[in-house]
């Protein structure tokens, strides 16, 4: 990696044709080449070995998945929570204004009742749908006062990563047995899967035996 120059002068310093005076110079001439020999080959063998590597090895560990279980409840309410379980927990939980059995309203359709309550600070209202007995939904309406929706959104996504549903009205993030619903102006919904498809099949097939006799009932005519 020499120059003929270089290898000259280190030639004239071994045989002794060079002189004295000049020898220290020299000396110190070759010194400096070899440095800047040394120092290029190590500025650029680093960018070779990282070619020659394991493109595997060097590449970053991939972020880990984020975790989309869902909740299924809120404070101390679960979805699944029994009605008399329920109103216990309500009457407990000083962010509701439970009122007891005044707050518990039958609905006409298959076994399924309507608990509805005032709340303070941060709930203004709160809705538990049940069927059979057992909480399916949850609604919880906030305090536009308190809270905006743009910190409930930022925070929901913190947790759960992003929406599987968004548009304008609501975000909605959905597992296969849980739906989580953020509703505008400012309603978080908590959904049991597997108990709304249910009910949703059964309305299809109710549907489904409406249209039939009204279609017999016009045959019939």
């Amino acid at each position: 990696m020499c120059s003929s120059t270089d290898n000259m002068i280190m030639k004239m310093m071994i045989t002794g044709n060079l002189p004295q005076r000049k020898r220290g110079r020299a000396t110190d001439f070759i010194f400096l080449r070899v440095l800047c020999v040394l120092c290029g080959l190590f500025f650029f063998s680093g960018p070779l070995r990282a070619q020659d590597a394991d493109p595997a090895a060097e590449a970053p560990a991939p972020a880990a998945a984020a975790d989309r279980a869902l909740p299924r409840n809120f404070r101390q309410i679960s979805l699944g929570m029994g009605l008399d379980e329920l109103k216990r927990t309500l009457a407990a939980d000083l962010l509701f204004n439970f009122r007891g059995d005044r707050d518990v309203s039958f609905l006409p359709t298959r076994e399924q009742s309507l608990v509805e309550t005032t709340g303070f600070s941060f709930i203004r209202r709160a809705f538990f749908q049940l069927r059979e007995g057992t909480v399916f939904i949850m609604a919880f309406t906030l305090n536009t006062g308190m809270v905006d929706h743009y910190s409930v959104f930022t925070s929901l996504v913190d947790k759960y990563g992003q929406p599987d549903s968004f548009s304008p009205q609501q975000a909605i993030w959905e597992t296969g047995t849980t739906r989580l619903a953020l509703e505008r102006p400012l309603t978080v919904k908590y959904i049991d899967m597997t108990v709304f498809k249910d009910i949703i099949g059964e309305s299809e097939v109710v549907e489904s035996a409406e249209i039939y006799l009204r279609q017999d009932f016009l045959d019939g005519l």
